[in-house]
């Protein structure tokens, strides 16, 4: 075959550092920088993305590639260059990070073009076919919208698509295409469903419209109901009265549909990007964002990474939230990610919490973000009251105190609605045999399985393994076998024997499967009836219940004692949150905090001083200890079905960062992760620490160089982790 002579080098999406050289045939276009193409890769074929044309440095004898399917780049060049710095700042293969970048259709090598919708337009006005009256009132259904409508409309307006075929084929009807969005002039400033703000609200407006444009980053830190949405709204309504595109980012799916509510009413329209949508959705979303149709988008994680035309404001709400750190493959946090997108386009960045992060709470008190503070509850109303209650010595009916019980029939009587806060699902974390101590425990990950009722079973909740529940001991054969613990499971049993007279609704990843039956279960609790609420963190994000006046959180101590040191923090913030679901309106909220530690410091803190204080004692333990945000963090994570193998991999690591950087990073382990065992596979991890983050990354290039020295070694390098496990 002949050649052009031109060399591309590809990005291909597979988990190894190295780019590959291919030859261009001469049959095909030279491929633009960033554009996809198509190349063969040992027995398969692939969708790359293309770095760099005729390299220097290029190989000898490359394969040609089988075809180009762009004539420019997808990414753009802003994204483009974003996927440089994930690679770059993540240690992250770049074929691995373009791919995240494109939607999975994209990545298939699908045709990257958007999709109108189909416009039936009447033809002929004075025609109705008499005989045919579903045909007649189809016409009648055009003339009442000016002669024209959507295929979606006629579709739910009840027409069948034989209707709507047989007018077609008459040619009394006939199909356009919508009108290319872009045309139409951009939409102002919405002032329909406006709050009224008030003088802290309105502080806090003048600051952010003194600003002026560039790249100003400001926390917008304000307690639960203080009406932080009002300041995104309003700030946005500048935004779009200049023209230019919003990406607002939120934690969870859950959340993304009433957010959606709020900004159609608002603004007329906005788009969502989350992963319950489908690949075709997901596209067709990516690329009107990228052509500039799209002015509000409002998605989770993954929708930082979309491209805009002309991006004006980037909003974080819940910027604390863990769900804003992907997990597996490239570990980024979309927090940090929306920052620096903020500072190369040289557009303000708002993130906004109750609960802020340490690392946000660090760069605001250094001076690299702005710090508002909303302090009170917009609309007048009061923030709940704190209390403790010890329940050391007493009998537990279920996780709940007598004296407990006795609280929740009070908020009950008064038409009161009361939210029972435990994160912990199923019925109870252990089963066991009271007579030989058998455990049921998970042969795939040497931990706990958690006992479920509904439907009954074991299930480990670290690897999803399910078995039936077993009729006696397996070891020793004793017929009657222990539930030991908490979860919402049992909770809910014991509240509902405790009053059998009150709707009870449980929220928590076995109950609510579909987002449907979240917001069917939504709708009910804010019916305002008196009800009791019992669930996991899904009940704390972001949800208004105007009629809970009570939360009871059953068990608080646990997450302060982990061996994480980031998990204080994490509790802290989850019950705030949850807290602060309660009083929103115009009653009065409670919240009680059952516990055995009354007079841990951490608890104290946080009921006494509220976030803040909790947050000034926490901080000063983690200077004191070097810990992040002071310094720089990265773990380094190796897993084997062969516990040597990843544990020799990780102390080669660790003494090849000695030898180089030894003066630079403090290295902690190798040890085992906090699950040792998971799927079969034997954990182990690296902390390493530095004073500035040039240390920690010159540091970690050595593990780009270090050899995969057994089969079926997987090992990951998290920067800045969420937790340590």
């Amino acid at each position: 075959m002949t050649v052009t002579g031109h060399i591309a080098r590809i990005a291909v999406p597979k988990p190894l550092p190295q780019l590959f050289d291919y030859l261009v045939p001469e049959n095909l276009k030279p491929p633009a920088i960033g554009s996809r193409v198509r190349v063969p890769f040992g027995r398969q074929s692939l969708t790359g993305v293309c770095i760099t044309l005729d390299p220097e440095d290029a190989h000898q004898a490359p394969k040609p590639l089988l075809a180009v399917l762009d004539d420019g780049s997808v990414l753009g060049d802003e994204i483009f260059q974003l996927g440089l710095w994930l690679a770059s700042y993540y240690q992250h293969p770049l074929g691995e990070v373009l791919g995240t970048l494109l939607p999975a259709e994209a990545r298939r090598g699908s045709e990257l073009k958007i999709h109108r919708e189909r416009i039936w337009q009447l033809r002929n006005s004075e025609a109705a076919p008499r005989r045919a009256p579903k045909q007649a009132a189809l016409i009648g259904y055009l003339k009442q919208n000016h002669g024209c409508a959507s295929h979606r409309a006629l579709r739910e307006a009840g027409f069948s698509q034989t209707v709507i075929r047989a007018l077609a084929g008459k040619g009394l009807i006939v199909a356009g295409e919508a009108a290319d969005p872009e045309t139409s002039p951009p939409r102002g400033a919405a002032t329909s469903g406006r709050h009224a703000l008030n003088a802290e609200q309105q502080a806090a407006m003048v600051q952010l419209q003194n600003e002026g444009t560039g790249f100003v980053p400001t926390l917008l830190e304000g307690v639960t109901g203080s009406g932080k949405t009002e300041i995104y709204m309003r700030l946005i309504e500048q935004v779009r009265a200049q023209g230019r595109q919003v990406l607002v980012l939120v934690p969870e799916i859950a959340l993304t549909p009433q957010t959606l509510s709020r900004f159609e009413a608002r603004f007329g329209s906005a788009s969502t990007m989350h992963s319950g949508m489908t690949d075709q959705q997901r596209l067709q979303t990516w690329l009107r964002c990228r052509a500039g149709e799209e002015g509000i988008l409002i998605g989770t994680r993954s929708a930082v990474l979309t491209p805009f035309k002309n991006l004006g404001l980037i909003v974080v709400d819940e910027e604390h939230d863990g769900s804003f750190k992907q997990q597996e493959g490239l570990r980024y946090s979309a927090r940090d990610v929306a920052v620096k997108r903020a500072q190369t386009l040289q557009i303000p960045l708002l993130l906004g919490s109750a609960t802020p992060s340490f690392e946000s709470l660090h760069n605001a008190q250094t001076g690299r973000y702005r710090h508002l503070e909303l302090k009170h509850r917009a609309g007048g109303a009061v923030m709940p009251s704190f209390n403790l209650l010890d329940i050391r010595g007493h009998t537990l009916s279920d996780g709940v105190s007598d004296r407990l019980q006795r609280i929740i029939a009070t908020h009950l009587e008064a038409q009161g609605q009361v939210l029972v806060f435990l994160n912990r699902r199923g019925y109870a974390p252990s089963y066991l045999c009271p007579t030989c101590g058998w455990a049921a425990i998970c042969g795939r990950c040497d931990m706990r399985m958690t006992l479920h009722r509904k439907p009954p079973g074991l299930i480990c909740h670290h690897c999803d393994h399910r078995i039936g529940l077993p009729a006696a001991c397996p070891s020793c054969g004793n017929g009657h076998l222990l539930a030991v613990g908490l979860g919402t499971q049992r909770t809910e049993a014991g509240l509902r024997a405790m009053f059998p007279d009150t709707p009870l609704y449980r929220i928590d990843r076995d109950t609510v499967r579909s987002q449907k039956r979240l917001e069917e279960s939504l709708r009910l609790i804010n019916s305002g009836a008196p009800a009791i609420l019992v669930g996991t963190q899904m009940l704390a994000k972001g949800h208004h219940f105007p009629n809970v006046t009570l939360v009871a959180i059953i068990n608080a101590d646990a997450g302060f004692c982990s061996a994480d040191f980031k998990a204080p923090e994490r509790t802290a913030q989850l019950i705030v949150q949850v807290a602060g679901r309660a009083g929103r309106a115009e009653r009065p909220g409670e919240v009680w905090i059952q516990t055995y530690q009354p007079e841990n410091p951490i608890l104290t803190a946080l009921v006494k001083e509220g976030y803040q204080g909790f947050a000034r004692r926490e901080m000063a333990t983690r200077r004191a200890g070097g810990l992040p945000p002071f310094r720089p963090m990265a773990l380094l994570r190796a897993e084997s079905h062969e516990p040597k193998a990843a544990l020799g991999f990780l102390e080669t690591a660790r003494e090849a960062i000695r030898h180089r950087h030894r003066t630079e990073i403090e290295a902690l382990g190798p040890a085992e992760a906090p699950i040792p065992k998971l799927a079969d596979r034997y954990r182990y991890q690296l902390l390493l620490l530095a004073d500035t983050r040039a240390q920690l990354h010159r540091a970690l290039h050595v593990c780009a160089e270090l050899p995969l020295t057994a089969r079926r070694l997987r090992w990951s390098l998290d920067i800045d982790p969420y937790d340590t496990f």
